[in-house]
């Protein structure tokens, strides 16, 4: 965390002339192919830029990107986040910067700019130590399970179920299918609080979570809620 802290710092710091600094963000899942091209069609954009200066500095910035990105395969689990440009030092002097890394988090965008200076207002929203809640989703064909992190959300489990329906048969066999109807509702019940007791307390005794959302059919949040398995 430390490190990423004097990285934004420095980051934010840094100032260049023209138009030749690159913030490049790709959020998960996102195609390294993808930002490729956006990348070789902002190069043909750049090469009409009238200064001759100013051209060949963003030419060199969307190279030294093209030149990064060639280190992977595909997007990192967290995304991927490249800085690179010239930029002038405090004595004045020219100076080229070429930064790429995974975040230690998701990082929810996409960002290409050129600019003068590097954006970093996406890599400060992840310094943010937003609280994590668990929720529970059910109802009578299954359960999920999942938490909420800030703008993340990531589904850590889920089952489904098949419960017996209600009929309108009478005598015996009615009881009997009430009370199989019932034992299976409960053993559902019970399945929902020990998954829940593995994903949300660590050890058997921590919650890794501020608290939990329960949703989904209200007679089964009821029936947890008032067991004395939650």
């Amino acid at each position: 965390m430390f490190k990423v802290k004097k990285l934004i710092k420095n980051l934010q710091a840094a100032r260049g002339n023209g138009t030749s600094m690159i913030s490049l963000i790709i959020p998960p899942g996102d195609q390294i192919s993808r930002v490729n091209k956006m990348l070789s069609d902002e190069y043909g954009t750049a090469s009409n830029i009238k200064s001759r200066v100013n051209r060949l500095s963003v030419l060199g910035a969307i190279t030294s990107t093209q030149q990064r990105l060639k280190l992977y395969n595909k997007c990192p689990k967290n995304g991927l986040v490249l800085y690179c440009g010239t930029v002038i030092t405090d004595e004045g002097k020219e100076r080229r910067v070429n930064i790429d890394f995974e975040p230690f988090k998701p990082i929810n965008t996409s960002l290409y700019l050129c600019d003068n200076k590097f954006h970093t207002e996406d890599l400060n929203d992840l310094l943010i130590d937003d609280e994590a809640f668990g929720f529970i989703v059910m109802d009578g064909n299954g359960c999920l399970y999942g938490t909420v992190q800030g703008s993340n959300r990531e589904v850590l489990h889920k089952f489904s179920v098949d419960l017996p329906k209600k009929h309108g048969r009478g005598g015996q066999s009615a009881l009997r299918f009430a009370r199989l109807r019932l034992e299976k509702r409960h053993n559902y019940v019970r399945k929902v609080a020990e998954i829940a007791a593995q994903l949300f307390i660590t050890d058997g005794c921590r919650p890794n979570v501020q608290g939990i959302v329960l949703a989904g059919s209200a007679d089964f949040k009821s029936e947890l809620m008032r067991s004395d398995l939650f």
